[in-house]
């Protein structure tokens, strides 16, 4: 039998949980994630913010710190249980939610959102729909910011294979010696503003060594 590669993941992430925020430890990342810490709130302060698979609310930590409400997501039992151990501020809530569908959220709609190394892990062709699924849950003038990881060599997993489609994956080990094939995009300035769509508005890049952020209003 075969699956699909949103299983595959959601399995790897079962079985990562407990090792997740290893990649966040490394010490030539500290700057750099300090800066990014530091920085996030500002984007929302005041907003109702839904966020796309936290995971184990690393950066909802910092992110909801001036949030009016901060609505923190994921599919994935493991991590959402790291999450909901950690003191999260108190607009934080936390739900099971499935990304790419927004099911079950009924009428909420929202005036801004976060995903944090989410954008990476979306099939190419996957990425117009979904941003698609996601803006119809916001209002005009949302304030939207992806955070994801750049391609730094030395630092980041290797590359194994690209597909048809343009996708590139990774080969992962994991502490139990399972191994597990992950797709993992990156893309550039231009690729990744292109993707956004017409109701994208002041997009504004930045990128360091080892993360890219993309911040922009909905029109």
């Amino acid at each position: 039998m075969t699956t699909t590669p949103e299983a595959d993941m959601a399995v790897y992430y079962a079985r990562r949980a407990a090792e997740y925020e290893r990649i966040y430890h490394k010490p030539e990342r500290q700057a750099e994630l300090r800066a990014l810490e530091t920085t996030l709130p500002a984007f929302f302060s005041g907003r109702r913010v839904l966020e796309i698979a936290c995971g184990t609310g690393w950066w909802t930590v910092h992110g909801a710190r001036d949030a009016a409400h901060w609505l923190a997501t994921d599919l994935n039992p493991e991590t959402m249980a790291i999450a909901r151990a950690k003191p999260l501020p108190a607009s934080v809530e936390l739900r099971s939610l499935d990304a790419y569908t927004l099911a079950g959220l009924d009428g909420e709609r929202f005036d801004a959102a976060f995903a944090g190394h989410w954008w990476s892990h979306v099939p190419r062709a996957r990425l117009p729909a979904w941003l698609d699924t996601l803006h119809a849950r916001l209002e005009p003038g949302a304030r939207i910011v992806m955070l994801d990881n750049a391609y730094a060599e030395g630092s980041s997993t290797p590359i194994t294979r690209r597909d048809a489609e343009g996708n590139s994956y990774q080969q992962r080990t994991l502490s139990d010696g399972s191994i597990h094939e992950v797709l993992k995009n990156f893309p550039e300035r231009d690729e990744a503003i292109a993707q956004l769509g017409a109701r994208a508005r002041d997009p504004q890049w930045s990128a360091t060594r080892h993360y890219w952020r993309l911040a922009y209003t909905l029109a």
